[in-house]
C-alpha cells in the first residue's frame, strides 16, 4: 500500500495528500508498521500517521461479529492497497524532526536545514541523517531526543544563539564516541543515555507527545518516565492485536450474507410480515437464501449478540484462558456437520479415525480444512509490551477521535487441532516435579509483571497474579514442537505456522494453523497431518528430536533461560520459534514436561514414548 505525508499544504492551507513516499504490506500494516510505529524510507525517517490519514477509498470492509462486539466497532477495514491511487493511502509524519548533516556536522530541526520533502539535503548539498535516538514512555507518547537539555544539563537558560553539532570521533564503537557540542562551549558525549533514569535525573519529563497524531495532539499530565531508544528498537512499538477464529454460525455463508446485508434486513425481521417484507429486497432476489432463511438469521443473530457478556480485558492475563478464546474450543473439537463452498470453516475427524488409536496423551484430532481468523489492531504500547496488570491503561490512541472501526487483515487457511487426555493430565499435574517446574515459572511471572508495574507505579502491583501453570506449558511446548517438525515434514516455513492455546481447568487443546495470506496457507500440507497415523508418527519424530538438543546439557539442565527467565529446557536449537509464530514471545517453554528430565521419573506428560 502506498505511504504519503499527510503534512503537505496547498495555498488555501487545506491539507492534500503529499508524494508517494513507499510501500508496505497490509499484514505490515497490523502487525509491525501499524499506527505510531517509526518506519525508514530510503534516507528519511517517518511515523505512520493515525487512522484519521488513512484513505480506503473503495475497499470493502471486514466483518467479523464476535471480534465486533469485543472490541466494540462497527466492522474492520483492511489496510489500503492499491499504491497508485491518491484515495487509497496510509498517511505518515516526518519523525524524528532532528537530523544532523555528516559534512559540516550541524544538528538541528529538519526545516531549519532548509530542506524539502523532495530534497533531502543540507545546504552543503549532503544528504540529512535523521536522529538515531527519540525517547518514549510507557504510556506510548514519543518525542525527539533532548539534545539541548542533555547537553547543558538544565544548568542555563536558552539565551542567546546555541547552535549543535554532532560528531562521532571514531575512538569506539560505544555512544562514548557520539560527542554533542554547542557554539556555547558545553561539549558532551551520549554515555549513559539509555540508562533508565538518566532524563528524569536532568529533570526531563514526558510532554507527552503524540507525533503519529499531529503537533497538537499532545496528552497532558503524563506522569511516566520518558526512556532513550534508538529509532529502529524493537520496544519503540509493540502492537496490541486481538485476534477471532470464524465459527458457525457466524463463519455460514448465510450468516455471512446477513452481516454484509444487515442494514437491510434488521429493521423488518420483526416484523409480522417480515418474510414477506425481506423478499422484496434486491439483495435477496439474488441470492440463493429464502426468505424464510434470512430471517430465522437475523433473529439467531440478535440472540446471540444480546447473550453475549463482555469480557474485562484488564484481568484476562493470556488470551489462551479468555472465554472469548474458549468459545472456538467446542466447533474445532466436535467439528462440523456439514459445510458448503461459502463457508469459512469446517472442521472433521481423521478418515482413519475408526481403524488407527491415536498416540497415547493425545484425546482427539481434528482437521480443520478451512479457517478463517481476522487480526486487528486495537492499540499499541512501547518500552514494554502489554501485560495483565497494565491492562487497559497503556494503550496508546489510533486516532485523534474515536473511531467505530479498527484496522485488520483476514487470513484464510488451514490446520490441524488437538486436545489432550484429561484424565491421563489430571494425574501427571499433580506430580511433585511437574507442580515444581511449572511453579518457578509462575513464580518468575508473577516477578515480572510487579516489577514491570512498580516501575509506572501502578497500585496493585503486589497483587498480580500469573494464570502459569503445568498444563499450559505443557501445552505451548507441544505447539512448538509439532509446529517445529511439521515444518520439516510438510515444506512449511515455520514462520508460516502459528499456534493457537485454549487452556481451562476441564480442557486443553492447541491448534496449528496457517498463518500467512500467501499460496503457503491452503496447500493442503498442514491438514495431512492430523490424520491418527501421521500424527501418530510426527509427535514420535519431534519427541525423539527434542530429546537431545546440541546446547545440552546445559540447555536441559537450565534453572532459567529466556526473557525473564521465563522458560527452563527450552532454547533456538531445539523448540523456540520465530515470534510470529507465538503468542507469548517465545516464554513459557519447558521440554522437561514433555519428555522428562534426566534424574527424575514422570516429569514428562509424553515420557516413555
Amino acid at each position: 500500500m502506498g505511504l504519503r505525508n499527510p503534512d503537505s499544504k496547498s495555498t488555501s492551507q487545506k491539507r492534500v495528500s503529499g508524494p508517494r513516499l513507499g510501500s508496505i504490506r497490509r499484514g505490515q500494516a497490523v502487525n509491525t508498521y501499524g499506527v505510531g510505529a517509526m518506519v525508514a524510507i530510503e534516507d528519511q525517517s517517518f511515523v505512520v500517521g493515525g487512522l484519521d490519514e488513512w484513505r480506503f477509498g473503495d475497499t470493502q470492509p471486514i466483518h467479523e461479529p464476535r471480534l465486533q462486539n469485543r472490541l466494540g466497532v462497527k466492522e474492520f477495514r483492511p489496510p489500503p492497497a492499491e499504491e497508485d491511487r491518491q484515495d487509497k493511502r496510509i498517511g505518515v509524519r516526518r519523525f524524528p524532526l532532528m537530523h544532523s548533516c555528516p559534512d559540516c556536522k550541524d544538528l538541528k530541526p529538519y526545516k531549519e536545514f532548509g530542506a524539502t520533502p523532495s530534497k533531502n539535503e543540507c545546504a552543503c548539498g549532503s544528504p540529512l541523517i535523521p536522529s538515531r535516538f527519540v525517547i518514549a514512555c510507557p504510556n506510548g507518547h514519543l518525542d525527539d531526543f533532548p539534545y539541548w537539555d542533555w547537553l547543558h544539563k538544565k544548568n542555563e537558560f536558552r539565551t542567546g544563539p546555541h547552535n549543535l553539532t554532532m560528531r562521532n570521533d571514531g575512538s569506539s564503537a560505544s555512544l562514548r564516541s557520539i560527542v554533542v557540542s554547542c557554539s556555547c562551549g558545553h561539549t558532551r558525549s551520549l554515555e549513559g543515555a539509555f540508562a533508565k533514569t538518566a532524563l528524569q535525573s536532568l529533570g526531563i519529563s514526558c510532554q507527552g507527545k503524540r507525533p503519529w497524531l499531529g503537533r497538537q495532539a499532545a496528552e497532558e499530565g503524563c506522569d511516566q518516565v520518558v526512556r532513550t531508544l534508538q529509532r529502529g528498537s524493537s520496544a519503540a512499538w509493540f502492537a496490541v492485536n486481538m485476534t477471532s477464529l470464524s465459527i458457525p454460525p457466524w463463519s455460514n455463508s448465510l450468516n455471512k450474507f446477513v452481516e454484509r446485508h444487515l442494514s437491510w434486513f434488521e429493521g423488518l425481521a420483526s416484523l409480522s410480515n417480515a418474510e414477506e417484507a425481506i423478499g422484496t429486497l434486491p439483495p435477496v432476489k439474488e441470492s440463493p437464501f429464502t426468505p424464510k432463511d434470512i430471517v430465522a438469521a437475523v433473529l439467531q443473530r440478535k440472540v446471540l449478540t444480546d447473550g453475549e457478556t463482555a469480557e474485562d480485558d484488564d484481568v484476562i492475563p493470556l488470551e489462551a484462558f479468555a472465554a472469548f478464546r474458549m468459545a472456538e474450543y467446542d466447533p474445532l473439537h466436535f467439528g462440523t456437520t456439514k459445510s458448503d463452498g461459502g463457508d469459512d470453516f469446517e472442521s472433521t475427524s481423521s478418515p482413519d479415525a475408526g481403524s488407527v488409536d491415536l498416540p497415547n496423551g493425545i484425546a482427539r484430532s481434528m482437521q480443520v480444512k478451512r479457517l478463517r481468523e481476522v487480526r486487528a489492531l486495537q492499540a499499541f504500547t512501547r518500552i514494554e509490551p502489554p501485560d495483565a496488570v497494565a491492562g487497559k491503561k497503556r494503550l496508546a490512541s489510533l486516532a485523534r477521535e474515536e473511531k467505530n472501526w479498527l484496522p485488520a487483515i483476514e487470513v484464510l487457511g488451514e490446520g490441524v487441532f488437538l486436545s489432550l487426555d484429561e484424565g491421563l493430565i489430571a494425574d501427571w499435574e499433580g506430580r511433585s516435579r511437574v507442580q515444581y517446574r511449572a511453579g518457578k515459572i509462575r513464580e518468575r511471572h508473577e516477578t515480572a509483571l510487579r516489577s514491570s508495574a512498580m516501575r509506572r507505579g501502578e497500585i496493585g502491583a503486589a497483587d498480580a497474579r500469573s494464570p502459569i501453570d503445568a498444563r499450559f506449558v505443557l501445552a505451548h511446548t507441544l505447539a512448538h514442537t509439532l509446529i517445529n517438525e511439521w515444518s520439516l515434514e510438510a515444506g512449511y516455513p515455520a514462520a508460516s505456522l502459528r499456534e493457537r492455546l485454549y487452556v481451562s481447568d476441564s480442557r486443553l487443546g492447541l491448534l496449528v494453523y496457517t498463518a500467512t495470506s500467501d499460496s503457503a496457507g491452503s496447500l493442503g500440507g498442514l491438514v495431512a497431518q492430523g490424520t491418527h497415523a501421521g500424527l501418530a508418527e510426527s509427535l514420535s519424530a519431534a519427541l525423539e528430536r527434542i530429546s537431545w538438543c546440541s546446547q545440552d546439557p546445559p540447555c536441559m539442565e537450565a534453572e532459567a533461560a529466556g526473557t525473564d527467565s521465563l522458560n527452563l529446557a527450552a532454547c533456538y536449537a531445539c523448540v523456540m520459534l520465530p515470534e510470529s509464530s507465538c503468542e507469548t514471545n517465545n516464554t513459557f517453554l519447558d521440554r522437561a514436561l514433555l519428555i522428562g528430565e534426566p534424574g527424575y521419573t514422570g516429569t514428562g506428560f509424553f515420557e516413555g514414548q
